[in-house]
């Protein structure tokens, strides 16, 4: 199993849903307002005055097989949307209860 962690710019919200969707993969996590910024490019994503616009965050457990096809519809919308910002990140799954 791999876990993987798509935070996205608000905007792309239903753009990383169909993305799940069409993979198949229906359990995740959703932090709908998460704050950050990209470690190179991008305006910040803070909820203030400054930086009013917010990030979500979603967590999801797939099975190995289905994780580089996931990561690839999600490259896909980041490249489709270069100034809104989307990042996943992978990681092994050791255990689950």
């Amino acid at each position: 199993m791999k876990s993987i962690l798509i935070t996205f710019d608000q905007a792309l919200l239903q753009l990383v849903l169909g993305a799940l969707g069409r993979s198949n993969l229906r359990g995740f996590t959703m932090l709908e307002q998460v704050q950050g910024t990209g470690s190179t490019t991008g305006d910040p994503h803070m909820g203030s005055h400054a930086w009013p616009s917010m990030n979500s965050a979603i967590l999801t457990v797939v099975p190995e097989e289905q994780a580089p096809v996931l990561l690839q519809r999600l490259k896909q919308i980041d490249d489709d949307n270069p100034m809104l910002g989307l990042r996943a990140f992978q990681w092994n799954i050791e255990a689950s209860v």
